[in-house]
């Protein structure tokens, strides 16, 4: 194995397992055709797949070492799962491929944000805590920048603007003019020093380069503008009564997530002091969680990652003539 297509050193858990198969209703559609934009090692879709013992599978990725490890994690399935080198951007093209042009599925799962796997391997650039290269990129085979060209090349002006927008970051304006100041940085520690070094304000119990490291990957990876264009990309896909489900880890892509199935499961968007609507929108959606669900104490007791984890999702409804 090349060092980017090594297992993990811990096995990937995927989280909130239970609701994503009890609200995709994968029992009850036992031949199903189901899609994991985000399939990752493919924890969530192998266990569809064994729910659901007539059901298919289309499994998207960019990150080619998370494909290798869900193509062996899916391999008893045979035929049923089917594995594509691709971001769920592509989802409509994807799935057209798959099933004909026109086609629709019955349910549709995304889980966003970095994987486990993905910060335990230092060599990809995600981990503050370990030496690596400043890479971050999900697909490391593509030509996007890197976070080392957005530290190295990019104003102090515009890095703040990624790290207040992305990141939250209140230093943001403080951290970049020290980034600037000690460029170039070739791997994470150097930058996780830099900016704990011109972090001020009261100890937290995240290391003052956690919000840095994020608010880069998203930049790198247009994180959350891939969301904001593949959700209603996704409920078009979707057959009337199939469903929708997404999993986010932070604020700000559990507000797009919101936002959008809000818009969708909504007739009218026009403004509330308008006095007739203009805006000729009606629902797409129904949502079938008012509320996120979360973890359970003993599911983040098992796997710590999914104490951050936010599941929301919606129904497609049928098309009015």
């Amino acid at each position: 194995m090349t060092p980017l297509n090594r297992p993990p050193d811990r096995p990937h858990i995927p989280v909130l397992l239970a609701p994503v198969l009890d609200l995709l209703r994968v029992n009850e559609l036992r031949a199903g055709r189901f899609v994991d934009g985000t399939v990752g090692a493919g924890g969530h879709a192998a266990a569809i797949l064994e729910a659901a013992p007539d059901a298919r599978l289309l499994g998207l990725d960019r990150d080619p070492a998370a494909l290798a490890l869900a193509r062996e994690r899916l391999a008893p399935f045979g035929e049923r799962a089917t594995l594509v080198h691709a971001s769920y951007e592509d989802m409509p093209a994807q799935v057209a491929a798959w099933l004909g042009e026109g086609a629709q599925v019955d349910g549709i799962l995304l889980d966003l944000g970095v994987s486990s796997m993905q910060l335990d391997q230092a060599e990809r650039g995600f981990a503050f805590m370990q030496e690596g290269p400043l890479d971050m990129r999900f697909d490391p085979t593509s030509d996007v920048p890197t976070a080392a060209d957005l530290v190295n090349l990019l104003e102090a002006d515009e890095l703040a603007d990624i790290l207040y927008r992305y990141g939250e970051e209140r230093h943001s304006r403080r951290i970049a003019q020290a980034i600037v100041a000690n460029r170039p940085f070739h791997t994470t520690r150097e930058l996780a020093e830099v900016v704990a070094s011109a972090y001020r304000g009261p100890r937290e119990k995240i290391h003052p380069a956690t919000r840095t490291f994020q608010a880069l990957r998203i930049a790198v990876n247009d994180e959350l503008g891939a969301v904001e264009r593949t959700l209603p990309r996704a409920i078009d896909l979707l057959r009337p009564g199939g469903r929708l489900a997404v999993i986010s880890f932070h604020s700000l892509e559990d507000r797009i997530v919101k936002q959008t199935f809000k818009r969708e499961a909504t007739d009218c968007i026009c403004p509330p002091r308008q006095p007739v609507c203009t805006c000729g929108h009606t629902a797409s959606v129904k949502l079938i969680t008012r509320k996120p669900v979360e973890a359970d104490d003993a599911e983040i007791a098992h796997n710590p990652r999914s104490r951050s984890a936010k599941l929301r999702v919606v129904e497609r409804l049928a098309v009015s003539d």
